[in-house]
């Protein structure tokens, strides 16, 4: 595939078959990772590949979050149900993986190592879509939460979880389209 290709062709999947992305796949598309561009080489980038435990233990912990999305008026019945539901989407996705960025130096520093990795997880998106597998870049109370940070053995006062990559290869392949370029680029004087 053509850089520009994957650029223009790449989609956030939401659906992926049920089998997970073998670990020297995961590792050759983040190998990719590395090579973003980054001040003063700094490789802020940390990836951590959820196991079996930690992946249920915060499917647990997504399911309890969808509950609490809940407006009151909401039953017992049915906000049960919404955490099934939670659950059993968290759950759907094959390969998680955590993406965090060391939190060292002034705030000049830090905004340039999040942007750095910023960088390095389009580039890992970029690769595993030339390698047939898709991905959602997810945030939320999840990521920010400090029990996940203590499951996934990250100190929050050094690194900051900027998402999960749901991986996997694509059941589906969302339809997607863009503004034109000049609705979103202007030129100074």
């Amino acid at each position: 595939m053509e850089l520009q290709e994957a650029l223009v062709s790449r989609r956030t999947v939401f659906r992926f078959k049920p089998e997970p992305v073998p670990r020297d796949v995961l590792e050759k598309v983040f190998s990719y990772g590395i090579w973003a561009p980054n001040h003063h080489t700094t490789e802020p980038w940390r990836f951590v590949v959820l196991g079996k435990e930690t992946k249920e233990t915060l499917g647990r912990r997504y399911g309890e979050i969808q509950m609490g999305k809940a407006p009151d008026h909401v039953d017992d019945e049915n906000r049960a149900t919404l955490g099934e539901r939670g659950y059993a989407k968290f759950m759907s996705k094959p390969t998680i993986v955590a993406v965090s960025c060391l939190q060292d130096g002034d705030e000049q520093t830090q905004r340039e190592d999040y942007a750095a990795t910023c960088c390095a997880m389009q580039n890992v998106q970029l690769a595993a879509w030339e390698a047939g597998i898709g991905m959602q870049w997810s945030t939320g109370p999840i990521s920010l939460e400090e029990p996940t940070y203590q499951l996934l053995g990250i100190d929050s006062a050094k690194e900051y979880i900027i998402g999960f990559f749901y991986m996997g290869y694509p059941e589906e392949i969302p339809e997607c389209g863009r503004k034109p370029i000049d609705e979103v680029m202007r030129w100074s004087d």
